[in-house]
């Protein structure tokens, strides 16, 4: 069973056995789309949902329960990860994501790929964490560049998602591209069996380190990740500017005895301009408290890296707005002026 689906039913039966309490107070979903199983995404917004939600008839904050918002059951629902999320978002199938910040910079302005189909009413709870970009071979794998991934079966991220939507660009920029590869449209978990069975040379996957699905394959067949140059590195900044130089130290995978050059993108909680400001100044002050602290601190490596301190960093670069619930709360822990 999901963690998702654990806790909903988790929640209802706290509602049905807290008899008058629970009827006091109004229950409220709110959807939080993250990514595949086996990438990064979906643990961490598990834990952010676990923080956020206190149920109906759920023991008090001040009382050793959680500190989450009165009423509220949060759920990480598994996506295609950042452009099926800004998608949902704006059309108020979910009430909040995840995304990478070059995603949501070109949804929010209708440019690349979202072309003529802008998302006005993305708006930013909080700046995450890096999500370094992998390209993953097998074990014993070499390129010499990134060029030499012509004529190969390669890896793209699955369709919908921020990764791909970068991958292409930065491909490009060195002849390569969907005529002259074999691509592979899958999820991280899929690309990772699909090196290990033989059927994949190499995949290209974005996510906060370590990622379950490597280190699965790193653990059982073994892989290499791609160190790229430091020209490759400036390019691909150059052409996706919110992807900025990176690096995956040695040992962060055990078969990975070398540190790798790369490049990373900011994960970001999103929301929608529509959803209520009280409701999500709550969530911005529940998603900080200390409780949710330690989810974050225990539930995940990149959890520890997820801070009030760094929520901002980066988010004026992006154009895109803060939710005026999310900057209510900033400006009041002295964060924003």
């Amino acid at each position: 069973m999901r963690f998702t689906s654990k806790l909903a039913i988790a929640a209802l039966a706290s509602a049905m056995f807290a008899g008058g309490i629970a009827e006091a107070q109004e229950m409220k979903f709110f959807r939080i789309g993250t990514g595949g199983a086996g990438g990064t995404y979906f643990p961490i917004g598990g834990i952010i949902a676990n923080a956020i939600s206190n149920p109906p008839g759920s023991r008090e904050c001040g009382k050793g329960g959680n500190c989450g918002v009165p009423g509220l059951v949060a759920m990480a629902q598994s996506t295609n990860a950042s452009a099926h999320n800004v998608n949902a978002i704006q059309a108020g199938q979910m009430e909040a994501g995840l995304s990478g910040a070059a995603t949501l910079h070109f949804a929010y302005n209708g440019i690349g790929k979202f072309k003529g189909n802008a998302k006005p009413d993305l708006r930013i709870i909080a700046n995450l964490y890096p999500e370094d970009l992998h390209l993953v071979l097998p074990k014993g794998g070499k390129l010499s560049s990134v060029a030499d991934l012509k004529g190969k079966r390669v890896g793209i991220a699955q369709a919908g998602s921020g990764t791909q939507i970068a991958v292409e660009l930065i491909l490009g920029d060195h002849g390569v591209n969907r005529d002259n590869i074999d691509e592979a449209e899958l999820n991280n978990s899929q690309s990772a069996e699909r090196i290990a069975d033989g059927q994949l040379d190499a995949y290209f996957y974005a996510a906060g380190t370590p990622v379950a699905a490597m280190i699965q394959l790193d653990n059982t067949k073994g892989m290499e990740l791609y160190s790229f140059t430091d020209a490759e590195v400036k390019q691909a900044n150059k052409t996706v500017p919110y992807y900025i130089p990176s690096k995956i130290p040695a040992g962060t995978y055990a078969g990975v005895s070398y540190d790798v050059n790369t490049v990373a993108v900011s994960g970001i909680l999103v929301t929608n301009a529509k959803q209520d400001d009280e409701l999500i100044y709550q969530i911005t002050k529940a998603l900080w408290s200390d409780t949710a602290r330690k989810l974050l601190d225990n539930g995940h490596a990149k959890g520890k890296v997820i801070t009030k301190e760094t929520a901002l960093d980066g988010v004026a670069g992006i154009g895109v707005p803060l939710h005026p619930g999310a900057e209510r709360f900033y400006k009041e822990a002295g964060l924003l002026k």
